[in-house]
């Protein structure tokens, strides 16, 4: 629910913004993303460029816990 309301939030994927926490937790230094069409790598590409707030972070660390 946390990851959906991020995204909705933020008009984006869960998938884009499960990449934007990935990429802004300590000790994380590289998320591994697959994409098998251009569609797929600009969706993940979208996920780089999200900028979550720390009530977004928080929720999500909360919910992976």
């Amino acid at each position: 629910a946390a990851l959906e309301s991020v995204a909705r939030e933020h008009d984006a994927t869960m998938a884009q913004v499960a990449l934007a926490w990935l990429m802004r937790r300590p000790g994380v230094t590289a998320p591994i993303a697959s994409a098998t069409s251009v569609a797929q790598l600009d969706e993940l590409m979208r996920g780089a460029s999200i900028d979550l707030e720390p009530d977004a972070i928080h929720a999500l660390d909360e919910a992976s816990a």
